[in-house]
């Protein structure tokens, strides 16, 4: 069957809005590992970044401004303490299980900060090379996958409320992308914490950034996450220019539509060798550190140690 052909169906169908975001994931990875190579691989890396970045913008049009800045405020105190945790028992997991240094650091600071954005904004400050940001991108998407189906079954098994899974969503998941499918799927309240508190721990990508370039006294150029300033705008637009409604329930469907397609690109560029690439002992490191967090923040979510 034609790879090109495939390729173009699935991102129409996932446009249409007739499939989920769990659904348009599945048909993206059964894409990528059932036709090899991927027609247009590089293509579809540019377009999900892209595409993933606009609909977060879009989503900002369904925000209510005060609702924003009251998760974001919250959200930073406890993406802070999170991604400390998750830091040291990263390198610790990294060291005890021998796996090499960048790579390590790489797929901890995926898991702390935000998965494949982080990886992509460290990889040239500490000079890694193509197998170790293949690794560390490699055992982080595997783990995103898993949470996008995963999370909404074990929220709706546990009892818990839109504001308690998204706030797990977005500490507990590596990718933006796969935070706001979870959270979509679980709920409009979810969707709206779980992107505002997910947004606040990427905008830590810029210090750990300049700290990783002075740690190792890297020239890199840090890149800052614009898309994060256009959501709050957006959301500041719909709580204070009211007449734009219809314009602007239209740019949030978008949003929700484009992260669909996002999620089928992204789905689509998981291949068996890169699969391969990533081996057991990266694996292990990387599921170890996932599980740690995402069963600390939900047991301190239940306990209300954790909370907007």
């Amino acid at each position: 069957m034609n790879a090109r052909l495939m390729f173009l169906i699935g991102i129409i169908l996932a446009a249409t809005g007739i499939v989920s975001a769990p659904v348009a994931l599945i048909a993206g990875l059964i894409f990528g590992l059932v036709f090899a190579p991927h027609p247009y691989v590089e293509e579809s890396r540019s377009l999900a970044r892209f595409l993933l970045q606009a609909s977060v913008v879009g989503l900002g049009f369904g925000m209510n401004r005060a609702q924003v800045v009251h998760a974001g405020r919250s959200g930073f105190i406890y993406t802070a303490i999170s991604i400390s945790i998750a830091t040291g028992l990263g390198l610790l997991l990294g060291l005890w299980l021998r796996v090499a240094k960048k790579s390590s650091f790489l797929i901890t600071m995926g898991t702390a900060i935000c998965g494949g954005s982080a990886i992509a904004a460290l990889s040239p400050v500490i000079e890694a090379d193509g197998d170790a940001i293949a690794v560390a991108m490699g055992t982080v998407f595997a783990l995103n996958s898993v949470a996008l189906l995963a999370f909404p079954l074990i929220g709706h098994a546990l009892n818990l409320t839109q504001t308690q899974f998204g706030l797990w969503a977005a500490l507990a998941i590596h990718d933006t992308s796969s935070v706001v499918g979870a959270a979509s799927k679980y709920g409009s309240q979810a969707l709206a914490i779980g992107t505002t508190v997910k947004l606040a721990r990427a905008l830590w990508i810029v210090p750990v950034s300049l700290l990783t370039a002075y740690l190792f006294k890297s020239k890199a150029r840090i890149n800052f996450p614009w898309f994060i300033l256009l959501f709050c705008v957006a959301a500041a637009m719909k709580s204070y220019l009211p007449m734009g409604h219809a314009l602007y329930a239209m740019l949030y469907s978008l949003g929700k539509t484009g992260l669909v397609v996002t999620l089928f690109l992204i789905g689509t560029g998981l291949a068996k060798a890169t699969l391969k690439q990533v081996g057991m002992r990266p694996l292990m490191q990387g599921v170890a550190l996932w599980v740690v967090i995402g069963a600390a923040s939900l047991l301190a979510i239940r306990a209300g140690w954790i909370a907007l």
